[in-house]
């Protein structure tokens, strides 16, 4: 089954990025053309019926799945970035992180009235930064067909933020 497959090339670094994190390493599973394509098949199935005319990837490993799911799904790809990356007018949201805040920016002219946008990250953690581009998306007129991303940490509860738009998760952990 791909989810063991998956699984067993994501690797756990302690202590990173700093002590007591667990971090979830995916290099070892996108350096595995096989187990990359078939990831990219899984974070796009659900939504492969669904429409969508844009791929909004979240910096910046939104980005590595981001790209290839826009073309899979014949759509737009859009970069969403950390504030000051983008070249061009950008429509901003800010969010709390547990000390501090952080932003979101893209192009405000990425997405419209009448799109159908599918938000696409690594990781689903404490939501906040999937609830951010849910609202920069919803705030420039296009409606969110969805969030999906490779790992969710369940322990978490980032997907509470998100009870509004549909949530699909390749791999969930429970545990750290």
């Amino acid at each position: 089954m791909a989810v063991e497959r998956f699984r067993a090339l994501v690797r756990d670094v302690p202590d990173f990025p700093e002590p007591g994190i667990l971090f979830k390493d995916i290099t070892p599973l996108l350096a595995d053309a096989g187990a990359f394509r078939s990831a990219l098949d899984a974070l796009s199935a659900p939504f492969d019926d669904d429409g969508i005319t844009a791929v909004v990837g979240i910096e910046a490993r939104g980005f590595i799945f981001g790209s290839p799911l826009a073309n899979r799904l014949s759509a737009s790809f859009v970069p969403m970035r950390k504030p000051g990356k983008l070249p061009w007018r950008v429509a901003a949201k800010e969010y709390e992180l547990e000390y501090g805040t952080d932003a979101l920016e893209m192009h405000e002219d990425a997405v419209h009235g009448g799109d159908r946008v599918l938000i696409v990250d690594d990781v689903l953690a404490t939501g906040g930064t999937a609830r951010a581009a849910v609202d920069l998306v919803r705030g420039l007129g296009a409606a969110v067909a969805g969030v999906t991303v490779l790992i969710e940490l369940g322990f978490l509860d980032g997907r509470s933020k998100l009870q509004d738009v549909t949530v699909h998760s390749v791999l969930h952990y429970d545990g750290t």
